[in-house]
């Protein structure tokens, strides 16, 4: 089953085609990606090596540790503690001695060597025909992804073994010579890992049939051998436990990422969650193993090996967060007929594997399934419903050019400074944006949370006392009407009632209709504008980290009234930093007022009729008057809002250059419609 025809390496035909200078920036830019995988490697150690001892390795700890239950007599499921096969047992009990005095950095060292492995196994399994650019980078981005990904850090956090059986299962189809060997570390993996023999089948439905047979061969006698050493634990785990239900957790948990899982947190239970889940996963399995052997025989070999293991994650009765490793291989498969689609599943799969569940998707109760078995969504997908494309296919090499508006001159010489980033005319993936959107919200309010000074009570002095800075800066400019318009429009309940609508409702409403409007309309537009709003929105969150700053209604000696949230509680000395899970203090520059300056700029440069353009400028008017009103932010906060944006602006022109628009026009002056020719 090894690549043995995978073309492309780094020594094949590579100094006769490339030029001198493409050398060695290929080769800085591999030295550069090896340096950030080994910094990510130096960080998930030292996060691991630096928590107390009791709060790291609790799974290592609670196995092989001096008080472990390998070391107790009895039953190894007896605290459904331990999580593994029986063989896995009677594999790790000869570590016991050892592994207690080397608990920590023998055993996290011995895990990066081994996600490293794992890594430079799955670059070199890459399909044919691989460039030179993708051979030399495609290990050091394989390591890296490996070390960022959540199975890898909660392995390296917990002290488990999952690795072991992806490396295994790797090795036999990649790297062992001769399918006696390639089956036997196949089926040692399926003795740690029982849903693995779902290799057996691949193997045998392509032809390797020496290796399918060694495959259950092995696991037979690796589980009969534990069965024979322990056949109480054998019999607890394979008949009591089904296979692992309810060790080490719950098996309606979050963490258990299967179908039998999905279906307990649904509210299905008995005989028919039990039928439910085997005529399910059988259906699956089928349909998923008809896909790995078209993609084997297709010569896409690490797409079929990282499907089959996704289907045992579909399958398993248990399949825990540290056991997901084989969704992060899919990678590889190549989705969509256009160049901009093709990095709409990678993305996809990287985001799914990164990051937490409520980063990607909102708290809302209608979305409570989707968010709750994710990256059992992702596996199922890779199994059974990614159209993935064939390399017999015209666009596997070669897909629809994206449409680029071409070069114009800018107003200043070096402009752009980024010429690569040229602007795209055709309308991004939706579930791209959508993505981008989840997750740099979620990081903008995870920032505004931390940035609170360190302590609450730290927190609250340091932005009272700048608080204090700007009302002092603002008397001497005489730009101190907040208390004179905060009083005023509180005497007059239809527009304090007004404007406490404005403030709460339109922050969020306005911005993602233009965003929506854009990217429906004015795709090439949509880039351009999109990026302006990130540029501004991470300057403020710059701005939030180094200078904390109380809004007007959090200064308990200054007599303004909060419209909005009602009397305030100054008593509680942690009031104001964490009110409802977000900043207050995070006012500077105000994304209030600076998001509606975004809409009103966007709406009066692109909108086509002048009452448009007037309700565009009409809107960063109408916020600014609701946050200074209802005592939420001071003037200067607003004017802050207005520098990140101006710069948000400038950095998109100066990166990139003139919008697409702009462009596209410039371009149809320099070159004008020919006349008609008469004959």
């Amino acid at each position: 089953m090894a690549n043995a025809d995978h073309g492309g390496r780094p020594a094949e035909g590579f100094g006769a085609t490339a030029t001198g200078g493409g050398r060695t920036r290929l080769r800085a830019a591999r030295l550069g990606l090896w340096l950030i995988a080994a910094v990510l490697a130096a960080r998930q150690v030292a996060v691991v090596l630096a928590t107390p001892r009791g709060e790291r390795l609790t799974d290592l700890e609670t196995w092989v540790g001096p008080n472990g239950v390998l070391h107790v007599n009895g039953s190894l499921y007896a605290s459904t503690r331990f999580t593994g096969t029986p063989f896995g047992g009677l594999a790790l009990k000869p570590l016991t001695r050892s592994a207690e005095q080397a608990l920590g950095w023998g055993w996290t060292f011995g895990t990066l060597l081994l996600v490293v492995a794992l890594g430079l196994i799955a670059a070199r399994a890459l399909p044919p025909p691989v460039g030179r650019r993708t051979a030399l980078l495609a290990a050091p981005v394989a390591v890296s992804l490996l070390m960022l990904s959540l199975p890898v850090r909660n392995t390296l956090w917990l002290g488990q073994t999952s690795i072991i059986p992806v490396l295994l299962a790797l090795l036999g189809c990649f790297a062992a010579r001769g399918q006696r060997t390639s089956g036997l570390l196949i089926g040692v993996a399926a003795a740690l890992q029982p849903t693995l023999l779902l290799f057996t089948p691949l193997l045998w439905c392509t032809g390797r049939r020496r290796a399918a047979l060694a495959t259950g061969v092995t696991f037979a006698a690796c589980t009969g051998l534990a069965w024979a050493a322990m056949p109480h634990d054998s019999h607890r785990y394979w008949v009591h436990h089904m296979a692992g239900v309810g060790l080490g957790g719950p098996a309606d948990g979050l963490a258990n990422q299967s179908l039998h899982g999905a279906l307990l947190r649904l509210g299905l239970n008995g005989p028919l969650e039990v039928a439910l889940f085997l005529s399910l996963g059988a259906a699956v399995a089928v349909l998923a193993l008809r896909r790995a052997v078209r993609c084997f025989r297709d010569g896409q070999l690490l797409l079929a090996v990282a499907i089959t293991g996704c289907t045992a994650i579909v399958v398993s009765p248990t399949a825990w967060q540290h056991q997901l490793l084989w969704v992060l291989l899919t990678v590889v498969g190549r989705v969509g007929r256009r160049a901009s689609d093709r990095c709409v599943w990678p993305v996809t799969v990287v985001v799914v594997m990164t990051l937490p569940a409520a980063m990607i998707l909102p708290n809302m109760a209608s979305l409570n399934p989707v968010r709750d078995n994710v990256v059992l969504l992702a596996a199922l997908a890779a199994a059974t419903a990614v159209p993935f494309l064939s390399r017999t296919s015209p666009y596997y090499r070669t897909p629809l050019p994206v449409a680029y508006a071409p070069p114009a001159p800018a107003r200043f010489r070096h402009v752009p400074l980024l010429p690569a980033l040229r602007r795209v005319l055709t309308r991004p993936s939706l579930l791209l944006e959508l993505l981008l959107l989840r997750v740099t919200y979620a990081a903008y309010s995870q920032v505004r949370l931390a940035a609170t000074g360190g302590s609450n009570s730290a927190g609250r002095a340091e932005a009272e006392e700048h608080g204090m800075q700007v009302y002092d800066l603002e008397r001497t400019l005489r730009l101190d009407i907040e208390h004179w318009v905060n009083h005023t429009v509180v005497g007059i309940g239809w527009l304090r009632d007004f404007l406490d609508h404005y403030y709460t409702s339109f922050h969020f409403v306005v911005p993602l209709a233009v965003l929506a409007a854009l990217y429906w309309r004015r795709p090439g537009d949509y880039r351009w504008a999109r990026s302006a709003l990130g540029f501004a929105t991470l300057l403020a969150l710059v701005g939030f980290w180094l200078y904390p700053l109380a809004p007007p209604r959090l200064m308990p000696t200054l007599g303004f009234i909060d419209t909005v949230h009602g009397v305030q509680d100054f008593s509680r000395p942690d009031y104001g930093t964490l009110t409802h899970l977000t900043n207050q203090y995070a006012a500077m520059p105000s994304l209030h007022f600076g998001w509606s300056l975004w809409c009103g700029v966007v709406i009066a440069v692109l909108a086509s009729r002048w009452w448009m353009k007037a309700l565009g400028l009409l809107h960063p008017l109408l916020t600014a008057l609701s946050i200074v009103a209802t005592a939420n932010h001071w003037v200067l906060d607003a004017a802050g809002g207005a520098v990140v944006v101006a710069a948000g602006f400038g950095l998109t022109y100066l990166l990139s250059g003139p919008r697409a628009a702009t462009a596209a026009a410039a371009e149809r002056e320099r070159t004008p419609a020919r006349k008609p020719v008469r004959g």
